[in-house]
């Protein structure tokens, strides 16, 4: 009986679990119906709103980031603008109306320079407030063939540091707004422009040969330099490794961003650029791919202050938003809006077209910027570290292994302290006197690595991430209680030395990836 009386019970229970079941199948039914109707709806309204296509509404092709893509005439003047412009490149311009117009260069860079300024092809890729200027001297000065990248269109916040973007301009392609302006100005010139996101699976087509409105005759030619005006460090890497690596001649322009001092803007290579976050980025992620130098860049040394402009935090409105990611206009680019003066744009971009017209011209340059390269610093820094290295495998094995190497160069050094740690301690932030040190002591202790002695090859294990920027005095009193003492480094130091070594860590593990 009572067996009967639980197999109803259980027979009951598996009922209202189907119910149940069922019940929420159906609810799921019902609500994915509405959301559907509900969409279908709105998608009906928005298909509605849409005009027909008439000679008031024509349709245009959009880019991969939906923005337009066809060269816009705004009126009658722009069309008759665009007309006289496309004579002039076909050479029914009197050459005499051009020399006119450049003979202060004329008589600046000699007529041989003016000649191959003249022949020259130059390719700029991002045409926001330091690349829009850097194209409007190259314009100006006779450059007679550019190529313009750019993906973005003109909008309202960039009128402040665009150099020819007016508010008719606002919602159009980059790249056609300045080849719409700059025919104006010098019509002989050929805009090769392409509205389009520079990748490095791209880079061979959009930084290959000039291949737009050749003349008769006139065979493709490769660019005689490239002008990299991108803010995102992804794309900026790529572009330069790859110049680099093709022996493309390259001018770089870095942060302008949280920059006011006109005095401070220098040019130089990019082993010694200083005091700009974008340089110190991109400096480091190229080190860590085999370029340590090579690259001309333009760069700010001003330092940061009290009362200085500087990129806030996003709000708690705009995380309420949804995922921080999803803010951004393209993934991996930057989703908070970059304080800009905007004058020094404007001189990022001329000091860069300056470098390449008077490289193109073959007028003489010399840059004077502070000097990094410290070598002797650097060598003294690593025969200080292999022999600390050496003591301390002494204090466990009671000798000193004869050939004791550590795997480390003067490029690592290098890395470390300037690129890692800045220069400055970081215990006390004092820039003179510096080593390097182990932060830790080594799980296994210290000791040659076994699996390379019998083969004569004495080193021990060190990485780049075990090491930390001190003074001499302080890695002298660090390794006396930490390393050989019975201290850790949380007994020894503040909580902020504590966050700013795991900090600092933390970035060249980041880094890392890109070796």
């Amino acid at each position: 009986m009572s067996q009967w009386l639980g197999s109803q019970n259980y027979s009951h229970q598996t009922q209202l679990v189907g119910a149940a079941i069922v019940g929420g199948l159906a609810a799921a039914a019902t609500i994915y119906t509405l959301q559907n109707l509900r969409r279908n709806v709105a998608l009906g309204d928005l298909k509605a709103s849409i005009p027909p296509l008439s000679g008031k509404h024509q349709s245009q092709r959009l880019t991969d980031f939906g923005g337009a893509s066809l060269r816009t005439s705004t009126n009658k003047e722009d069309e008759r603008n665009a007309a006289l412009a496309a004579r002039a490149r076909r050479g029914d311009y009197d050459d005499e109306l051009i020399l006119e117009q450049l003979a202060r260069n004329r008589v600046f860079l000699t007529d041989e320079g003016l000649h191959k300024l003249r022949h020259s092809f130059v390719i700029v890729v991002g045409l926001g407030g330091v690349g829009s200027h850097a194209t409007t001297a190259l314009a100006r000065s006779g450059v007679a063939m550019i190529r313009l990248i750019d993906f973005d269109q003109v909008t309202l916040s960039s009128l402040n540091r665009h150099a020819v973007a007016t508010l008719a301009d606002v919602g159009i392609p980059k790249v056609h707004c300045m080849r719409k302006r700059l025919e104006l100005v010098s019509p002989w010139v050929r805009f090769d422009c392409r509205n389009e996101l520079f990748r490095v699976e791209a880079a061979p087509r959009l930084l290959g040969e000039w291949n737009h409105e050749l003349h008769e005759g006139e065979d493709r030619r490769k660019p005689d330099y490239v002008i990299d005006c991108i803010d995102n460090i992804d794309s900026k890497v790529a572009l330069l490794l790859y110049c680099y690596q093709h022996n493309i001649k390259v001018v770089s322009s870095m942060g302008a961003g949280c920059k006011s001092d006109p005095s401070k803007i220098c040019l130089g290579d990019i082993s010694n650029s200083t005091d700009d976050p974008l340089s110190r980025s991109t400096r480091r992620r190229l080190r860590v791919l085999g370029v340590k130098e090579g690259i001309h860049v333009v760069f700010s040394s001003e330092k940061p202050g009290p009362g200085k402009a500087e990129l806030l935090p996003l709000s708690e409105e705009e995380f309420a938003k949804g995922q921080v990611g999803e803010l951004g206009i393209l993934p991996d680019f930057r989703v908070r809006i970059l304080p800009v003066l905007g004058t020094m744009p404007a001189m990022f971009g001329y000091a860069a077209a300056n470098h390449v017209i008077c490289a193109v011209a073959g007028y003489p340059l010399e840059y004077r910027v502070g000097d990094k390269s410290r070598e002797k610093l650097y060598t003294g820094i690593l025969a200080a570290l292999q022999t600390m290295e050496a003591k301390l495998v002494k204090s466990i094995t009671g000798k000193i292994p004869l050939g004791l190497r550590i795997p480390l160069n003067l490029e690592d050094v290098a890395y470390l302290i300037e690129e890692v740690f800045r220069g400055k301690s970081v215990i006390s932030g004092l820039p003179t006197r510096l080593a390097l040190v182990r932060w830790e002591r080594p799980s296994d202790g210290y000791q040659v690595e076994p699996t390379w002695e019998k083969e004569s090859q004495i080193f021990v294990r060190l990485s780049l991430g075990d090491l930390v920027c001190v003074t001499k005095e302080e890695a002298q009193r660090h390794e006396r209680e930490v390393l050989r003492g019975n201290k850790s480094p949380e007994d020894l130091y503040a909580q902020e030395v504590l966050r700013l070594v795991s900090k600092r860590q933390q970035e060249e593990l980041a880094f890392s990836r890109f070796r």
